[in-house]
């Protein structure tokens, strides 16, 4: 019988499941994801989680309770860095602590450190303490590793071409790359766990693409091109995110395809609410290009989303017929 590793449908989930899901499979464990957002997950998540955290960090506590009876392990590693010189929020990095103390009858939480934030710290090693839950084999182990990361790199490059989580994949390359001249380029920045979870983000991606607009996140910008934008700050940014989230504002103020940029936070988010206003410094400094935040919290009326989606992407299309030959300005 195979050891079952549950690993919760929240926060970097939507970034790095492919990795996990691989490795683990590969050492012989079964993993199990919990289901989709919903609204019991995310009422037993904000029932049970301090007040003072972030909306995504109670969603991952409820997303704990409906997987933690099912499985052997709980994957929860403790997120520190996965960039040289650069943090990730501090709340993911007490997950572990923070649900132990909150949630009673766990299985045996895998909560190895990831910090590869000083020079000389390796990937590897991390991947060996999480696989040694279930495999004591250290050359099968890093065989494992390996494929986990040729189809985590996979999977990378499927989004650069347009690939959003959730959509069906067909392997065929190049088949997210929408070129129909008649609808409008939008780009959304966002941390992937609040552009990717269709329930907390209200369809917010459905609601969009079925208002004939083309979404280019900025998860579809290469690493190489955000650096090249990041390193252009007039100081450099201490988190992965906000990196990744300012290089790829200014390479879509310079580019002449993108119509408007969304910029989704989350309620109570330190990190988003710092980032998404220098975020809109530099639209607003070096562009005339329509910004709008979206912010996320647990209530779950659509109305006011839909109106603001709706006048945004209106406006914008009365802009292009209309004022194609003057300044917008004031």
């Amino acid at each position: 019988m195979s050891i079952k590793v549950g690993i919760p449908r929240s926060l970097f989930y939507y970034q790095m499941y492919p990795l996990w899901q691989t490795f683990f499979e590969e050492l012989g464990a079964e993993v199990v994801v919990s289901e989709n957002t919903s609204k019991k997950i995310l009422d037993d998540g904000v029932r049970i989680c301090v007040d003072e955290a972030c909306l995504p960090v109670k969603l991952f506590h409820g997303h704990v309770i409906s997987l933690k009876d099912r499985v052997d392990y709980l994957f929860i590693p403790r997120m520190t860095s996965i960039s040289k010189g650069e943090y990730i929020c501090p709340k993911v990095g007490g997950l572990p602590d923070m649900i132990r103390s909150s949630i009673k009858g766990l299985p045996e939480i895998i909560d190895v450190e990831i910090n590869l934030r000083k020079s000389g710290s390796s990937e590897l090693e991390s991947a060996l303490d999480i696989g040694s839950y279930v495999c004591k084999d250290g050359r099968r182990i890093k065989r494992a590793y390996i494929k986990a990361l040729d189809k985590f790199n996979e999977y990378k490059a499927d989004v650069e071409r347009g690939f959003i989580p959730g959509d069906d994949i067909n392997r065929k390359r190049n088949i997210y790359v929408v070129k129909n001249s008649e609808l409008l380029n939008i780009a959304i920045i966002g941390h992937p766990y609040n552009l990717y979870d269709s329930y907390v983000n209200m369809n917010l991606i459905s609601k969009l693409r079925g208002d004939g607009i083309n979404i280019i996140t900025h998860e579809m910008v290469s690493e190489e091109i955000i650096n090249s934008y990041a390193d252009k700050l007039n100081k450099k940014v201490f988190w992965n995110f906000g990196r990744k989230a300012l290089g790829s504002v200014r390479h879509f103020v310079e580019r002449n395809d993108i119509k408007g940029i969304i910029f989704v936070v989350s309620f109570g988010c330190g990190i988003d609410a710092f980032i998404g206003d220098l975020a809109e410094r530099i639209v607003r400094r070096n562009s005339s290009i329509p910004f709008m935040f979206i912010s996320l919290d647990e209530h779950s009326g659509e109305a006011g989303l839909d109106t603001r989606l709706e006048a945004f992407t209106d406006m914008i299309r009365w802009r292009s017929k209309n004022e194609s030959n003057f300044s917008a300005h004031g």
